[in-house]
């Protein structure tokens, strides 16, 4: 890499700067068909809750211990029977995502969550099935139909408002077209794009996909590749030029020598260094899990502790099991199993409201501690759209609108952007179009063409000096803009200045973030001039042009080695692999659906402005987890050693121990919607 592009430009540095594409290691993207797996496992989840919950209701309705709460009886012959045969149903259906997951996390020697929950129900559930079958005591099974409802409901909230990534890749592999037209001779066959091979001859016709990274061999045209490079304006390619599978065509027809295809495409590239960070990312630990290892911890020495003390004391081995299983199922507290979850649902619709939407917990977490934002320019600091900034008639019988209407009239007959622009701004304003006749192209140099008997041009600076018109100093504007000037017959009549304009509200947005002392940086895949004006106006930290994914990645990393911690804001491909590799990917609406899955959070109004709300949202949220946390395992503090039975007068029984965990988990779901009030 340059060393122009390690180094953000300040505002006294120039230069163009030009880009090469960088070898990464693609990855094959047919192993993504699983993409689908995290929904799955949400309709497993909302299956195994309401299953459990109708089992629950009669092994509630058969407990002695609710009986004796409610003041009701119900007892039959073999009700104990039917009581143990619900519960096992329940343990092993309802219980088996926590099972399993304790397996994982001992292989992994990393027990969090799920090990404190399958300790508590099988701990339960042996000790309950024991008394059914002859030991003194009273069975825990409504401990732990409740414990396993509570838990399947809190891991279904919690996954269906933390939707998995893995989508991101395949909607980067759906912006590859599945067909090439295959030049062989003068026939054109349809093939698989899998199945070109480099050196292949393809057509690719107007407003297609590029199928595959090749070099045009014929013809000329406009390509969109904002998606990919991040340049808002479609790029003009003739014979000899690079295409980038991926983009978009404009309206004439090419024909292209394919050089790559497969892992060796830069789009595939792109799709490695996405998947890439996202799994680096994955391995973020929450707070509930941290505080989850310690209860087990606490859970099993404590438990084995009570057990080992009666025994020494002399009381009967029945009593101290009791003692040790009250123990280790009031450990594991309902309420820690909703504190999370419940804020997470709760910040998630709220900010969902208000134009965020949260599909990273960990990430929004962290957007509290975030230092620096990168912005991408197109579509984030500007409006994406390379459209009419200005306007001006230079000669009184011609009205302003007279002169827009003219130009778009001739224009009309291009398919240049820049006519794009000055025709979608004429139908904006409603303007009629003027008949045009003898229509003609200045190569190079603009257009011509016959309007109600007089000879009209839109031409470029360039012939204004060749023709010796002087340029007028009024049209003279920031350097970000691209002018073209009108002439009638022969005098210069009027001008009209094209740009990718600067958001309105984005300035404010600046502001504001640096009053919370971030730095700001821009990087986009536009040129060197451009970035500067808008580096400029918008007062940056710095800024860096005409760079592509990988390295926009590179800068992203850059940051985080120096210490910052890094928010990306962006909404093309070109944005994906740095969004996922920041700390906090922040996708804009407008942009595709690409970088909306591969970032954590998505502002819907594409408004720079939300970033600021995110961030202070981000500390309320963080700061009601952290509440949460200490009321829902506070109670055990309080609860456990009461269970042991050790301090004499106060020996808590299950009834108590429950009534404990009802009050705890109703303290968290109240304090988990006074969230609202700090979105207000």
């Amino acid at each position: 890499m340059k060393a122009d592009k390690k180094q953000p430009h300040h505002h006294d540095e120039a230069g163009d700067d030009k880009h090469s594409h960088h070898e990464h290691h693609g990855s094959d993207h047919d192993k993504h068909s699983h993409h689908d797996h995290h929904a799955m496992m949400i309709r497993d989840f909302k299956k195994r809750f309401w299953v459990s919950l109708v089992l629950t209701v009669p092994i509630l309705a058969l407990s002695e211990m609710i009986q004796q709460w409610f003041g009701f009886e119900l007892a039959f012959q073999g009700d104990k029977y039917i009581l143990f045969g619900l519960s096992t149903l329940l343990f092993f259906y309802g219980g088996w995502p926590f099972l399993k997951g304790l397996a994982e996390e001992i292989k992994d020697r990393n027990p969090g969550m799920m090990t404190l929950i399958a300790v508590a129900i099988t701990v339960a559930y042996a000790y309950s099935s024991a008394v059914v079958f002859g030991l003194e005591g009273m069975d825990f099974f409504w401990e732990l139909a409740t414990l396993i409802l509570v838990m399947l409901l809190g891991h279904w909230i919690e996954m269906k408002s933390v939707m998995g990534a893995s989508r991101s890749l395949e909607l980067l592999v759906k912006m590859m077209p599945a067909e090439a037209h295959l030049l062989d001779g003068e026939q054109i066959k349809e093939v698989k794009v899998s199945d070109l091979k480099k050196g292949d001859l393809i057509l690719v016709k107007a407003s297609e996909k590029i199928p595959a990274d090749g070099t045009i061999v014929e013809g000329e045209s406009h390509l969109d590749e904002s998606m990919i490079s991040g340049e808002s304006k479609p790029v003009s390619k003739s014979k000899g030029d690079e295409v980038i599978g991926g983009a978009v065509n404009g309206n004439h027809s090419l024909k292209v020598k394919v050089e790559k295809t497969g892992e060796e495409s830069y789009l595939n590239k792109v799709i490695g260094l996405v998947e890439e960070a996202q799994k680096a990312k994955s391995k973020t630990q929450n707070l509930a899990n941290v505080a989850a290892r310690w209860l087990t911890f606490i859970a099993l020495g404590a438990g084995t502790l009570t057990l080992l003390v009666w025994i020494s004391l002399g009381k009967p081995w029945d009593f101290a099991l009791e003692r040790m299983v009250t123990v280790m199922v009031i450990s594991c507290p309902h309420a820690l199993g909703l504190a999370i979850p419940l804020v997470v649902a709760i910040s998630t619709s709220v900010s969902a409201g208000k134009g965020l939407l949260i599909r990273n917990r960990t990430a929004f977490e962290n957007s509290r501690k975030i230092t620096a934002l990168v912005f991408d320019k197109t579509g984030t600091l500007t409006e994406g759209n390379f459209g009419v900034s200005r306007f001006e008639s230079l000669t009184d019988d011609l009205t302003e609108d007279e002169l827009l209407a003219h130009t778009a009239s001739l224009e009309q007959e291009s398919e240049h952007p820049i006519a794009m622009g000055i025709v979608k701004k004429a139908k904006e304003k409603e303007l009629e179009f003027q008949p045009v006749k003898k229509f003609e192209a200045l190569t190079g140099k603009g257009i011509q063409g016959e309007m109600n008997g007089e000879k009209w041009k839109v031409v470029s600076p360039g012939y204004l000096e060749e023709n010796d018109i002087s340029i007028p100093e009024k049209s003279q504007g920031n350097e970000a803009e691209t002018i073209v000037f009108v002439i009638r017959d022969k005098d210069l009549v009027g001008f009209v200045a094209l740009s990718d304009k600067i958001r309105e509200d984005s300035l404010p947005a600046i502001n504001l973030l640096r009053e919370k002392g971030m730095k700001m940086f821009m990087a986009t895949g536009d040129n060197e001039k451009t970035a500067k004006a808008v580096s400029d106006e918008l007062k940056l930290d710095g800024y860096y042009s005409g760079v592509l994914p990988d390295e926009k990645v590179d800068i992203v990393k850059k940051l985080q080695k120096e210490g910052y911690f890094v928010a990306m804001t962006g909404d093309g491909v070109n944005d994906a692999p740095a969004l996922a590799q920041a700390d906090v990917g922040i996708a804009v609406g407008s942009g595709t659906d690409v970088a909306a899955e591969t970032a954590d959070i998505i502002l819907v109004n594409s408004s720079p402005k939300d970033i600021a709300k995110l961030i202070l949202f981000g500390r309320a949220t963080y700061q009601k987890m952290i509440q949460n946390l200490i009321w829902a395992t506070g109670y055990n503090a309080v609860a456990l050693p009461l269970a042991t039975g050790f301090i004499p007068g106060l020996v808590i029984s299950p009834a108590i121990g429950a009534v404990f965990m009802s009050l705890s988990t109703i303290i968290v779901a109240a304090n988990a919607q006074l969230l609202k009030r700090s979105m207000n």
